[in-house]
């Protein structure tokens, strides 16, 4: 059981109650899949291969929908996390690599999230890059205080925070006057899609970008701070209204991806600008192409509001693996600050040396990074979740079964493939 204060839930309440007292924990793993990291690969997408890669985003989520059912599942049925259920079942030796390799993740996540929130930094008030990659070092205070508050205020805010960029790309949508039929057609998977490279390397950055493998860690944990009877029937109830919740959380995330490479695509792969691979860019062409200078300002509103959001819930990530496969607790702005400074280090060295384009690669690099490690969080989980003596009733049946091991393969295979065309 998670160490974060109890969610009540209104057990005689209507349907709405309940459901309300179920929602959060959605929106904050939501806000892991709409990172700077996401923007990064997205605008590339767009701008590069126009709506093609909508397909790809698409079945992310729906891998992602998967996942975090499975997710949900194991910590309601076993009420214990992914992290510690991974501690529970295999040697020492393994668990700590596999935390290595989780802690690697999140770092990569972290430092997506650095050099986004220094761009929109850089953007709204012209604050250099550099002073921007140190800056963002201190929201460790930000976090501390949101922590204090309670997790429900926690919940809130990231919740406000995503409306800001739901609202944002509404707008932008309707200022880029996208095309419907060449959108809709954008949503079939295309052969070229795996046989073009530099797509392929785009592909897998979306994919890494959309399913990251901490939130399913933090999934499993956050579900238990909703106070459910923990008997069967109240954990069945407790799923079912959990999974609403992640369904409908993860649609916003995929109407803001969709809506980023949409945007990118309508904006500049249509006008000739295909070669904007970076936020900055993005950000400068907008007002000038969309004709409307609120789309620029809003742009890089949405943006910091990405970056903040995807930094509370990758901090409380942090301290549910460390705790869940080490049995190490920290006090939350230690935990932040280590992990934040493993970030700053190789952000600041390639603002220093590199400058703009630099944060730029390093960004659909660090979501490249989040994909490869993303299955070693994938199949301890299908194989937890299809255990019929940790699971009980919950086990995953046969057909899931199916769905999910084809899923961990073509994860598996496509960073495979990517590692062996980049080697």
């Amino acid at each position: 059981m998670n160490n974060f204060p109890i969610v009540k839930v209104p057990w005689k309440g209507s349907f709405w109650k309940k459901f309300l007292a179920f929602s959060g924990p959605g929106l904050m793993i939501a806000a892991g899949y709409m990172d700077p990291g996401n923007w990064a690969t997205d605008i590339a997408g767009g701008s590069k291969f126009g709506y093609t890669l909508l397909s790809v985003i698409f079945i992310s989520n729906l891998f992602a929908i998967l996942l975090q059912h499975l997710a949900l599942k194991l910590g309601i049925a076993t009420e214990r996390d992914l992290a510690q259920a991974c501690r529970d079942h295999y040697s020492p030796i393994t668990s700590f690599c596999l935390w290595v390799l989780c802690e690697i993740a999140i770092a990569a996540c972290d430092l997506a999230e650095v050099i986004g929130s220094a761009i929109a930094l850089n953007l709204l008030f012209g604050l250099p890059l550099i002073a921007g990659v140190a800056f963002t070092s201190l929201d460790v205070l930000i976090i501390l205080f949101f922590q204090y508050k309670g997790f429900r205020f926690i919940e809130s805010i990231v919740a406000a925070l995503i409306l800001i960029i739901v609202g944002t790309f509404t707008f932008e949508i309707i200022a880029s006057h996208p095309q419907l039929f060449p959108i809709l057609d954008g949503l079939l998977p295309k052969p070229e899609i795996i046989n073009n490279p530099s797509m392929l390397y785009i592909s897998i950055g979306i994919l890494g970008a959309t399913v990251m493998p901490h939130n399913l860690y933090l999934h499993s944990s956050i579900i238990q701070t909703r106070d459910y009877p923990r008997t069967q029937e109240g954990k069945k109830t407790a799923l079912r209204f959990a999974n609403i919740d992640s369904v409908v959380a993860l649609m916003f995330a995929f109407f803001i991806n969709a809506a980023i490479l949409i945007v990118a695509s309508a904006s500049f792969h249509t006008s000739g600008h295909q070669e904007v691979a970076t936020i900055t860019d993005a950000h400068k062409l907008l007002t000038p192409l969309l004709g409307a200078t609120l789309a620029s300002v809003l742009f890089a509103v949405a943006l910091l509001a990405s970056g903040q959001s995807s930094t509370l819930t990758g901090t409380l990530a942090g301290q549910i693996v460390m705790e869940g496969f080490l049995n190490i607790r920290l006090k939350p702005w230690l935990r932040r600050l280590i992990t934040r400074m493993i970030a700053v280090v190789p952000a600041f060295i390639v603002t220093l040396l590199y400058g703009e384009h630099g944060t730029a690669n390093l960004l659909v690099l660090s979501q490249v990074i989040l994909s490869m490690q993303l299955s070693f969080a994938v199949i301890p989980l299908v194989i937890f979740t299809s255990n019929k003596d940790q699971m009980g009733p919950f086990a995953n049946k046969k057909p899931l079964q199916i769905v999910a091991w084809s899923v961990s393969a073509i994860i598996l295979l496509l960073n495979v493939y990517l590692l062996y065309t980049i080697l």
